[in-house]
This record gives structure tokens, sequence and C-alpha cells, in this order.
């Protein structure tokens, strides 16, 4: 091992040492390089940049500010977030060349030349200028498909690396069951076996086989942990006041598949507490849990300022369980916090600590270790640069707009479809009404870029027409009215929400409904917007809802425009589940619809006139309204006795959605009805289209263990496979049946199989009625 350096040595001294030699295992090049390492630049690599960029790295042209980056990095910097919204924005070619910029000055002007990590946000598309966008995640999740997740992000690495960035800040694996919450459309909904499936998948997209060297891989970053998406009251942030059996087998089990079996490299602690203790400052979350039971060994972030709120910040409040910033830093490290995101507040208090001996200087190796060892797996030591002219993002763009279209058409669920409105024979003689406030704006969701493609829904339409009518731009049978208004104008960040006035509205009300009168048909689109429902992630920035019926004045413009006596079809564009209950009734074609990333409006045009099958499942119950909250499938026995003068189930369950044909199961086989409990079984049934179309079919099973030591929901979601089918086709479709799908915590907090009898349920949706069963015995 080579001596230390001192401050005063020459830079170009550092390529004598053992880190830099690429022949040692990466074990031995992080280890030698700690030892050279200074208190200071071990705090460093524990740092991140964001909200500072705009003083630290360049002024308003972009050029960068050399004596800033002198003084402020002059120990090196652990991460540097989001470079895509550096200075107002960068295109792809512009975030390239600042990371090589950004690089070559931490290699070759400070003492060690430690590389540095760019992180993004990556939701469901890289959130930048001129980047592919997907369908939000809650859409995503409706496609039942891990082999597309998996597509949708292996491009998304692979167009962040090519810009420059390393790691992206998902997958959200957030059990959701409360749909007030404003960030539903961030979670894969509500099912922990569906979650982890996915989470997997996406994974797998992100990360590959973990050869981030070969510069098309990113790191993905688990989120957020834990027990997140139920917060108490809806409210983001609340408590998570849950029994530990309920943790560890619903709300910890996505995490817990993504590390073992997706090999997670980076995982984010919560913004909210467990029994009291925030997930920042929890020792048993992070530690026990995490490291000591699962075997992680990659790197833990904190949310954005979630250090700093241990203490209190006044944009949000705080936990109140650290006096100031320094005790907040203390308690974070002890919890096993690796870095702080995203800018230095909390942890440059770490020097101190340690030079008041309050903590060893060993406790900063462990949590820097992992940090460095990442920056040699992700070859930044060898080669930190990118080569812009691989970025060809024209060329990507047309690429991936295809697997956009695949990934919004899957998504969209068919809720109804009476006397079979739908699909619409494309008839020039026909004159279709486009209405509503998702008719012509663009929606995305929150964490979005800037796409360089978007088309609204009434675009689609209009689009689809000119093809029909041979590419001419003049569409005399399309008619448009807005009809009311949700928001003024703002966007998914603007605190400020701007509400419309009611007397404008019941104009526009008026003017939808003569537009209505004019037409054969009429699309209504509806549903909530970037405003309505999203992150309230300041005091002054709310998005937690305590309403799940349409927003503002929708319902009184359903009303008025099905009264005016024209077939109606809804198409729903939203994040989070809506209580339709109007709709329902009344409209005889529901189309769910989500986020649909940027190809909107082609998707939507695409099932409305039959040039796609939908065959999207719901990923989360919609519940009749937000007293039925929560309104999960998998509850436990006694959780559905009844209400007083109302219906207890929910509008949709879980797994629902319909086709433009229809498919018959046959009764389940089992290979094997009588197992041990370190056994497997598999179950077979033969899915028929018995319709005229091609359809796709999501065959699912769940699973019930009948009498057990402890309370088990009445199903559980343990298997789906999704298959698509030719017009009288059969297919016959195999489902395993593992210990791991019969596992719980039982009542001596052991994960087990326990032996008796397990109902096995395979059909269509979560809903009684759409299953069959058969009983399988473990012994």
């Amino acid at each position: 091992m080579s001596e230390k350096l001192t401050q005063d040595e020459p830079l170009n001294h550092v390529k004598a040492f053992a880190f830099k030699n690429p022949k040692l295992s990466i074990d031995e090049r992080v280890s030698d390089l700690l030892s050279q390492m200074t208190l200071e630049e071990k705090v460093a690599q524990m740092l991140c940049v964001w909200g500072e960029k705009q003083n630290i790295l360049c002024d308003t042209e972009g050029i960068l500010k050399f004596d800033n980056l002198r003084s402020a990095f002059k120990n090196g910097i652990g991460q540097i977030a989001r470079l895509s919204d550096t200075c107002g924005g960068r295109s792809p070619l512009e975030m390239a060349d600042l990371a090589n910029s950004l690089q070559k000055f931490l290699v070759e002007e400070t003492r060690l030349g430690i590389p540095v990590i760019f992180h993004e946000e990556c939701l469901h598309g890289l959130a930048g200028k001129a980047a592919t966008s997907y369908p939000q995640p809650i859409g995503l999740a409706s496609t039942f498909n891990p082999s597309l997740i998996e597509e949708v992000f292996s491009s998304i690495a692979e167009e962040v690396r090519t810009r420059g960035a390393h790691q992206a800040l998902t997958p959200v694996l957030d059990v959701c069951r409360d749909p007030r919450w404003g960030r539903v459309e961030e979670t894969f909904g509500e099912d922990p076996y569906l979650i982890s499936k996915l989470g997997i998948a996406l994974l797998k997209g992100l990360q590959g086989d973990g050869d981030y060297a070969n510069k098309k891989n990113i790191i993905a970053t688990l989120k957020h942990f834990a027990a997140h998406g139920q917060p108490e009251s809806g409210s983001n942030c609340g408590p998570a006041n849950f029994s530990l059996r309920v943790l560890l087998d619903v709300y910890l089990f996505p995490f817990k598949e993504a590390i073992q079996k997706g090999n997670a490299v980076s995982i984010m602690a919560s913004y909210n507490e467990i029994d009291g203790v925030p997930s920042h400052a929890n020792k048993w979350l992070l530690r026990d849990i995490l490291r000591d039971q699962w075997g992680f060994d990659g790197y833990v972030v904190s949310d954005y300022y979630a250090i700093t709120e241990l203490n209190y910040r006044k944009e949000t409040i705080g936990h109140s369980v650290a006096k100031d910033k320094k005790e907040a830093a203390l308690l974070a490290l002890l919890a096993g916090v690796n870095i702080e995101f995203p800018d230095p507040d909390c942890y440059p208090h770490l020097i101190s600590l340690v030079e008041e001996g309050r903590i060893e200087e060993s406790m900063l190796d462990e949590l820097t270790r992992p940090l460095l060892k990442f920056k040699f797996e992700l070859g930044l030591f060898e080669d930190p640069y990118v080569d812009p002219k691989l970025i060809q993002n024209g060329e990507r763009l047309e690429k991936d707009r295809q697997i956009a279209l695949q990934s919004a058409q899957e998504t969209i669920t068919l809720l109804k479809n009476e006397n079979n409105l739908l699909p619409l024979k494309l008839d020039s003689e026909k004159t279709i009404a486009v209405i509503g406030p998702n008719a012509d704006r663009i929606l995305l969701g929150g964490y979005s870029g800037k796409p360089k493609f978007y088309t609204s829904v009434l675009q689609g339409i209009k689009e689809q027409f000119s093809l029909g009518n041979n590419g001419s731009e003049e569409i005399k049978n399309i008619l448009y009215s807005e009809g009311c208004k949700l928001t003024v104008d703002g966007s998914w960040d603007l605190d400020e929400i701007k509400l419309p006035d009611p007397e404008e509205n019941k104009k526009m009300i008026k003017e939808a409904v003569q537009t209505a009168k004019k037409a054969d048909i009429v699309i209504l689109a509806l549903g909530d917007n970037e405003q309505t429902s999203r992150e309230a992630w300041n005091l002054d920035h709310m998005g937690d809802r305590t309403c799940l019926e349409l927003f503002g004045m929708q319902n009184q413009l359903v009303e008025a425009v099905v009264a005016a006596g024209k077939p109606v079809i809804a198409v729903l564009i939203n994040g989070r589940p809506i209580s339709i209950n109007y709709i329902k009734k009344n409209v005889p074609a529901i189309l769910e619809c989500w986020y649909l990333g940027q190809e909107t409006g082609k998707a939507i045009a695409d099932v409305i006139f039959g040039n796609y099958n939908p065959g999207g499942k719901l990923p989360i119950s919609i519940p009749r309204s937000s007293g039925h909250i929560p309104c999960h499938y998998n509850y436990k026995p006694t959780a559905r006795r009844g209400y007083l003068f109302d219906d207890i189930t929910p509008l949709y369950p879980f797994g629902f959605g319909l086709s433009y044909t229809t498919f018959s199961i046959s009764e389940p086989k089992i290979e094997k009805k009588v197992i041990r409990t370190n056994e497997s079984t598999k179950v077979s049934v033969e899915v028929k289209n018995n319709g005229d179309k091609q359809g796709d079919e999501v065959v699912q099973m769940y699973i019930r263990d009948l009498v057990s030591s402890v309370t088990r929901p009445v199903k559980e979601l343990k298997g789906f496979k999704k298959i698509s089918l030719k017009p009288g086709e059969t297919k016959k479709v195999y489902l395993d049946i593992l210990p791991e799908h019969l596992s719980f915590t039982d009542i001596n907090n052991k994960y087990v199989v326990e032996p008796g009898e397990f109902e096995i349920m395979i059909g269509n949706s979560s809903r009684d009625e759409d299953l069959k069963k058969i009983m399988l015995q473990v012994i």
C-alpha cells in the first residue's frame, strides 16, 4: 500500500497509487483510496449539490465558473443532481458537454481526482429536454407486462447514460393504499407482488447485468424506504402506523425482492416515520433489516432535505428528533445514510463530529466505501467521459416512439363498453365532438421532461381522420369544446394554483352542450391535471386531496352533455383513482388511461377506432368514495363486513379490465394436489378467445391460506401471465406455485409456509365472480 499523499504534493503524483490500477480488485482499490483520503475528502463524497448549482457551476450563459468550482469542490464531491435542469434546462448535447467538463475538472484539479456521479429523475423517462416520455408508473403497471417495463427502462438507461448521468432516482416501490395521496401516479399500485415483479423488471432494464462500465446501464434507486404509500390521512409524508407483520409482508416485501432478486444498488430512505422513528434516523430499518437481514451492500441516499427535517425545515416543518442540523447529521449517520441529498446542509457537520470525538472516522469509512465502490463499478476512474457524438438524439427519439406508443396502448384499460359502443368505425359521414378540459392539453404528470413529441386527445382523433381522408388537412366533422377548466394554466411545479371563474365555467358547459348536440357521438376527456393531484413537497405546494370525485365542475359538464342525448365515451386522464359513480351509471363506454406520456392522443385514438384492442388491468382498486378508503382487494377477513346504506365493494376492483373480445378460462388443474412445505407445484388453465378480434388477456392467480396462526388476507396475487390470442384461439397457461408464494410472517415472526389447505383462484380480475377455484394441501 502506498504512503498517504499530502495536500501540497503535485496532482499527477496520484497516478502512481494503487487505486488507479485497474488490474487490482475493486475492493483493493477502494481500500487504497480510503487510506489516502483526508477527513474532509471523505465527507465530500457524502455530499451532493443541486440547488446551489447556479451559484457554483456556471453563469447564465452556461460558462463554467472555475474559481467557484475550485472553492466549492476543493475536496471533491460525491454527486451532482440533475445536470438536465442546470441554467434553465440543458439539451442532450449541452448536458453531455457539461458532464464532461465537470468530470475533467474533478479528475484533473482535485487532489485525488475522484470523479463524480450525476443523478437524474427518471420516473417515466428522463425528466429533461427532448427526452422520450412514457406512461406514468401507475399506467405502466396496468400493462401487467414485465418484459415491456424492462424494455422501456433499458431505453431510458441508455438515453440517460449517453448524456453523462449515472444514477436514476427510480423506481418507486411504495405499496399505495390511499388514493387521496397525490403521489399515486408514481407507484405501481396497491399489490406487493405485482410491484415486486415490475420493480425487478425495471431494475433489469436500468442496471442490466450490472456491467455499468459498458456505458449503457445506470444505477437504480429504490424508493421510498419504507411504508410511504399509505400515509396517515392520505397526507404526503404522514406517519406509517402499521404493525410489524404488515410492514414485513406488505410494505417491505417489494424492496426485499428488488434487493435480493433484482440486485438493487441504491435505496432512498423515506420522509415518513415508522413507530415514531423517522426513516432517516431508523437503525432498525436501515441497518438491521436492510443490511444485516437482507444483505444489502449498496448505499442509502437521503430524500431531498430529509436529514434537515430530522430537526426542522420551515418549508415542511420537521420531526423534531434532532435539536439542530449537527444532531440531525449524527442521527442519519448512525442509522446508515451514506450520502445527503440534494445539497450540503447537515453532513458538513460530520467533520466537527469526528474532531469532537463524538463519532469515529472509521464510521465515515464504512459509509463512504460503497459510494466509492460504485464509482469504480461504473468505470469512472478509467473513463469518466461520454462521447456527445453517440447521442444521435433525433434517431433515438424516433426509435423510442414505438416503445412509448406500445406502452401507452397497453396501459389503456376498458372499464365499460355497453352494447359494444367501442370501437368506433372511422366514418367520415359522422360528426364527433371532442369535449373536456383534458381534450387538448399536454398531460404528462409529475417528474416529467419536455418531450419533442406530444399528441393530445383532440390531435390524435384528428390525425386518425386525416389518415382516413387520404391526408386531407380539412376535417370538418371533428368538433371541439373545452367544456370547463380545472385550473388556470399552471404546471406541476408551480406552487400557486389558480382556480377558474365558476361563472365562466358555466358558460363553457353551455357551449359544450351545443357542440354535443351537433355531433353524432361525444368523446369526453376528463380527469385530473398536474396541479389537481401531485406531490405535496412544501407547505405552499399541496397535492393531496380529501375528495375522490371529479375535480371542479366536471360532473356538471358530464351531466349536461349526457342530457344532450348523444352516445358518450368517457376518456379519463389522471394520476390517481377517481370515484366516477355518475359516469359508471350513465356513460356507456369508459376508458381509464392514467397519464400515457407523449403518445397520449395517438394511443387513445388507436383504441377508440379499433386499431388496438385494449387489454389493460387496474393495478389499484377504484373506491366508490373517499369514505371507502382503504379499499384494496387483499384485505383481512374481518375488514369488509359492510356499510349502512352503502355498498362496500369497490367501484372497480384490482385486476379488472375489459376487451373488445371475450375470453373464457377453463377450470384450473393442479399438477400435484398435495405438497410438502418446501415443495412446489403448478396450476394450469386453458384460455380461449371467443370473439372475432385479437386481444390480450392477463391470467391472474390468487392464493388464500384458509387456516393460519395469524390472520391472512382473503386473497393475494401470487402469479400472472399476459397472453395474446387470435380469434378462436386457445392457449394453455401454466403458473408456478412456489414455497415463497405460500409464505408469510407467522405467530413467531418467522417467514414460513404453514401446513394446511390453500385455496388457489384463477381468473381475469380479483373479483370473486371472475375467479375459479381449486384446493392445494400442504403437509
